[in-house]
């Protein structure tokens, strides 16, 4: 019994003292293994993130990118012709505007109505080209004097033209608007075809095109109502 005691104490010893080693080192290894899936886990979802953050940063520059190239592809022609055709197209609606009240003709109330709504709508298209350009937008509401300022430009009417027209009524209304919107007419088509020749900006030229296409067909419309008359 006496002699046993100590072995037994001696291997009890023996065989316990491993076992906490034993439990430590495996839940060391667990936590270790545990760390790494987290690390694991964590890196992959780090990369999707930046996957998309990359992907959003790409297509951010991409668009950015693309703004850019948009607004360089344009020349000092797509700017001359969209700062002349604004006031251009201005004018046109101060004469179709006077129309209503004024005109003796069905057509020519229908002509007015027609350009004022084809004319409009390029004003703020072109207004929109020279701000993403960073250029000049010529002021709107430009007076007759202001015109005449710009007499240099193809079709524009002088102050005395607008004059003349604002205190016209009936038949004599309706021919002095077809004259004058004729010869109006002829300068945007020369403006626009100076555009598509030299222009770079291509929704500028397609512009400058639906202009011609459109002010050709309208030229030929008042010549023959004026042979009406």
């Amino acid at each position: 019994m006496t002699d046993r005691s100590p072995t037994s104490r001696s291997l009890a010893g023996r065989s316990l003292t491993p076992r906490p080693l034993v439990r430590r080192a495996a839940l060391a290894a667990v936590a270790v293994t545990g760390a790494v899936v987290l690390a694991a886990c964590g890196s992959g979802d780090s990369d999707s993130g930046s996957g998309h953050s990359g992907h959003g940063a790409s297509a951010g520059a991409s668009t950015s990118a693309g703004a850019s190239a948009s607004a360089a592809a344009h020349n000092a022609q797509d700017v001359t012709f969209a700062q002349g055709m604004i006031p251009h197209h201005q004018q046109a609606l101060e004469m179709a505007r006077l129309a209503d009240g004024r005109a003796a003709s069905a057509e020519v109330k229908d002509l007015a109505t027609r350009i004022e709504k084809a004319q409009d709508p390029e004003i703020r298209t072109m207004t929109g080209w020279l701000k993403s350009w960073g250029e000049e937008v010529p002021e709107a509401g430009m007076d007759h004097s202001g015109h005449t300022g710009m007499s240099g430009m193809s079709g524009m009417m002088s102050e005395a033209d607008m004059t003349a027209l604002e205190k016209a009524d009936g038949k004599d209304f309706d021919t002095r608007f077809l004259t004058l919107m004729i010869e109006h007419h002829q300068g945007a088509v020369a403006m626009a075809t100076t555009e598509k020749e030299k222009g770079r900006h291509s929704a500028a030229k397609a512009v400058a095109d639906d202009i011609i296409t459109a002010q050709n067909a309208e030229i030929k419309e008042m010549k023959q109502l004026l042979g009406e008359k």
